[in-house]
């Protein structure tokens, strides 16, 4: 296993918002884990790896007069759910490339605003079975 290299604080993405490619306007996926200068991303399908694509995030709600942020990512990983191998859910990790100053300042808020901290609790198979 190895070490965590962040240094910035991660949380859990509570707000539904979809990440797109901007260029072909296909859905990415939708976010699920959150610091200031990167995301996970759960997808449908596998993201090419230290690629930068230009990615656009749709529902801003009240956090800007825009309803979308357009920037540029590189995914610096990608694999399958850990915790449920029997989906297909693919969780890709991206670090922030490009973006403009006020989109990032957005972007800050999104983080302060709709993440909440980790748990020290890690799920398991049990976790998604109805009781």
């Amino acid at each position: 296993m190895t070490a965590e290299r962040r240094n910035l604080e991660r949380k859990n993405f509570t707000y539904h918002m979809r990440v797109f490619d901007e260029l072909t306007g296909k859905l990415i996926g939708q976010l699920v884990d959150i610091s200031e200068n990167g995301f996970m991303v759960e997808s449908a399908q596998p993201i090419p790896v230290d690629v930068n694509i230009k990615l656009r995030i749709d529902q801003l709600g009240e956090l800007s007069n825009k309803n979308y942020l357009i920037f540029v990512a590189r995914a610096k990983w990608c694999r399958r759910d850990p915790y449920d191998s029997t989906m297909f859910n693919i969780n890709v990790g991206f670090q922030i490339v490009e973006m403009t100053p006020g989109d990032y300042d957005t972007f800050v808020q999104m983080f302060n605003k709709y993440a909440m901290k980790k748990s020290g609790h890690q799920n398991n198979n049990l976790d998604y079975l109805w009781r």
